[in-house]
């Protein structure tokens, strides 16, 4: 359905052909084959990208409002590829997501260094505040950079969210990083179950809590990195997606990453179908329309933080 509808609507049959006995020479199979096909793929494999770093963030922080949007680590990579946009706009796509990965990375160590720096280490609410503000900075300097350069046309849809700019060689790139990052959040599965239910259990267990943290974050900014260097920086998706996954199959990372991966795809497919039927033939914002689930959540889970304090 995400394929076969839009602003020119198309039968299962033509999707079917021009999948499996494409032509260039027909308007509908260019259609599918060059635009619609590569964006649906691209919405699920950011929103698995998404899904996954998140509720890889929750569990080795052990905090039930992580999400690489909420942390700054979305907001790190949009402001380097804001800076490429503005100072290097004929740099390539691989180039592109390399430095996304850079800010990503940075921001997050910083956001790390930031929050453990007062008395009393690292702590779930003192993450998120640090998180909250970095990301604040970081969008106004973008915000800046934008409004400077005169790119604030270019940018607006691409911080709203919104995969319809991506193509086939965005995804010969895409692809292999983000497959490449959630197999290896797999292999994690196991030790960040452990690592949830806190730092004492786990080093009773044998693990090794210092590295498999330092492991699921780099995966995390590898994984935040690629998706917002290729979608924008849409929010929210880490944050609901594990919770809901965790209500699903428990507690077990095992579980919990492979279906959050599955629910995140399916959500910003589903969400991006909307965004193209709000309005046809124009578009409303991905992140948009992912927000008006998560911010009620997000409102939800910070409520019920507080009565936990």
């Amino acid at each position: 359905m995400a394929v076969s509808s839009g602003a020119k609507e198309m039968d299962l049959y033509t999707v079917w052909t021009a999948v499996f006995d494409y032509n260039a020479s027909l308007t509908p199979h260019q259609i599918i084959h060059e635009l619609r096909l590569p964006r649906v793929l691209g919405a699920a494999l950011t929103g698995m990208a998404f899904a996954v770093a998140g509720a890889i963030m929750q569990g080795v922080t052990r905090n039930p409002m992580a999400d690489t949007g909420l942390l700054g680590v979305n907001a790190g990579a949009a402001f380097v590829v804001a800076l490429c946009f503005a100072l290097l706009p004929s740099l390539s796509y691989s180039h592109v997501m390399l430095l996304s990965f850079i800010g990503a990375a940075l921001s997050t160590l910083f956001i790390m260094l930031l929050g453990s720096a007062a008395p009393g280490g690292l702590t779930s609410l003192r993450l998120t505040i640090a998180g909250a503000v970095v990301a604040a900075i970081l969008h106004s300097l973008s915000t800046g950079i934008a409004i400077y350069f005169d790119l604030s046309q270019d940018l607006a849809f691409w911080y709203a969210g919104g995969v319809a700019g991506i193509k086939w060689v965005h995804l010969k790139l895409l692809a292999p990083v983000i497959l490449a990052g959630l197999a290896g959040a797999m292999l994690l599965g196991r030790p960040i179950t452990f690592l949830s239910l806190g730092e004492e259990a786990a080093t009773g267990l044998g693990i090794k809590t210092a590295r498999i943290r330092i492991l699921g974050l780099l995966i995390a900014v590898v994984l935040a990195g690629a998706s917002v260097s290729a979608a924008g920086s849409i929010a929210f998706v880490g944050l609901v997606i594990p919770h809901i996954a965790r209500r699903i199959v428990g507690v077990d990372y095992r579980f919990v990453l492979p279906f959050s991966a599955l629910l995140g795809g399916s959500l910003l497919v589903w969400a991006d179908f909307a965004a193209r039927m709000v309005n046809p033939p124009r578009e409303f914002a991905i992140g948009a329309m992912v927000a008006m689930v998560g911010v009620p959540f997000f409102l939800y889970l910070a409520r019920k933080e507080r009565r936990e304090l």
